[in-house]
């Protein structure tokens, strides 16, 4: 497994829709387990593809906290086929802007159709943590971000911050 370098906003990248993925074979499953293992280094909940610059639609997630066994779900070309009337909100935040993290409202509970990592279909029913999740890194997949979700203001002064930065590194 390798660890790869994440993409940070604002690199356009984050803005790009992931193209579906045709069959799981060992190329698939090899990034499914780069991507694990990027995230648990960062340390964070939730990748998707596109956080590390492949624009395909494979994300993972695994809810354990620190000492606990850890749960990986591999989950592709996910497509969010039922929401729940129900809201709630959680803080989020995001491996692609460090750092930043603010309150989001989300349906409460989802439902999941997609790909595992045996090549068959899945449905999944996600509530509470599990479900913001989902559609956080969905999100991704489709080249949204969970400051999207915020009042423009508050995005324009995250994304005014993140574009001085990396201007910063170039230099």
């Amino acid at each position: 497994m390798t660890i790869k370098p994440l993409i940070i906003l604002p690199d356009p990248l984050l803005r790009q829709v992931s193209q579906p993925i045709e069959r799981v074979d060992a190329d698939v499953l090899k990034l499914a387990d780069d991507m694990l293992e990027t995230m648990y280094e960062a340390p964070g909940i939730g990748l998707a593809g596109i956080q590390i610059g492949v624009a395909r639609r494979i994300l993972v997630i695994d809810l354990a906290r620190e000492g606990e066994e850890k749960t990986p779900l591999v989950i592709i070309n996910p497509q969010i086929v039922k929401f729940s009337d129900d809201a709630s909100v959680y803080e989020e935040g995001c491996l692609s802007i460090p750092d930043y993290y603010a309150e989001v409202e989300r349906p409460a509970a989802v439902t999941v159709t997609h790909v595992g990592r045996d090549g068959k279909e899945h449905v999944l029913e996600a509530d509470g943590l599990l479900a913001t999740c989902l559609q956080h890194e969905i999100d991704h997949l489709n080249g949204v971000l969970f400051i999207d979700h915020i009042s423009r203001l508050k995005r324009e002064m995250v994304i005014k911050k993140f574009t001085k930065a990396a201007k910063g590194k170039a230099v």
